[in-house]
């Protein structure tokens, strides 16, 4: 009896902890949109919408420095070609750091375009496009950046899409001074987003909407200039092990056959884009 009550004790706990991880009243502001975007179930769930008048947005409540951020979602369905989706980690001024998650929108039966780059001190450049092996908008999907001081991981669903190395040895910037805020909004962006701006929004199809749920961050959170992990916390202990997280072996493979399948653009074999030479980062081993 007692050990049924101490394990549902630490079920409980844990649950509780998953539900306010997960609650977007407790953790994120609506900031744009003029009542476009809704928190709904309790807080369970988020929608943003876009129409031919305006977009919508949210934030975090908190700022992050390293962290491995999980969120759900499901993108706008059908013909949602010139919308894009935009999910990411920023922080502010003129040379901010962003780790980005772009969705494409695209027309009805062609593949969504998922979209990464990474800023660091300002500046971007750094893209790498994927198709995914799913369809994106039937259901809800795991999107994770896992943000350490030696790498930023990209994860669809718990496989590895991509890996931004620390390689300020080289000389390369690398995004780990600045705390940065989780963003994400529905937007028009039809001069842009779909076969260069040829296709553009349809605007018969809207309102377009994208879901969210799901959220959960394992992160230090940055307040009053201060981080909530400690300096002296031992990256081995089983809460911090996302601090010194690499890709094993199996993780390595499985970006691999990612990048081989469903990588259709790379910033670092665009030599016609960089005929200058192609970045540091690209010539690293």
């Amino acid at each position: 009896m007692a050990r049924a009550t101490i394990a549902c004790l630490v079920f409980c706990s844990f649950i509780a902890a998953s539900t306010v991880s997960a609650n977007f009243h407790q953790n994120f502001d609506i900031t744009w949109g003029d009542g476009r975007g809704k928190i709904i179930n309790n807080g369970e769930v988020l929608t943003l919408s876009l129409d031919k008048a305006s977009g919508s947005g949210f934030q975090s409540k908190s700022e992050y420095l390293f962290g491995k951020i999980d969120m759900q979602l499901k993108l706008v369905p059908g013909n949602s070609a010139g919308t894009v989706t935009a999910y990411y980690l920023s922080s502010k001024g003129s040379t901010w750091d962003e780790i980005d998650f772009e969705f494409l929108g695209n027309l009805s039966g062609d593949p969504y375009i998922l979209h990464t780059n990474v800023f660091s001190q300002g500046k971007g450049n750094r893209e790498q496009q994927f198709y995914l092996w799913f369809d994106p908008t039937a259901d809800f999907h795991t999107y994770s950046i896992l943000w350490n001081p030696q790498r930023i991981i990209f994860s669809v669903d718990g496989t590895p899409i991509r890996e931004f190395k620390n390689l300020e040895s080289m000389g390369v910037p690398f995004p780990k001074n600045q705390p940065m805020r989780i963003y994400s909004s529905l937007w028009n962006a039809d001069d842009w987003a779909t076969r260069g701006g040829l296709v553009k929004t349809d605007w018969t199809q809207a309102p377009f909407t994208a879901s969210y749920r799901s959220f959960n961050a394992n992160a230090c959170v940055w307040s009053n200039g201060a981080s909530s992990c400690p300096s002296n916390s031992p990256s081995s202990t089983s809460t911090n092990r996302w601090l010194s997280q690499e890709l094993d072996s199996t993780s390595q493979e499985r970006l691999k056959w990612v990048q081989n399948n469903y990588m259709i653009y790379n910033y670092c074999a665009d030599n016609k884009r960089f005929r200058q030479g192609l970045p540091t980062e690209c010539n690293a081993a």
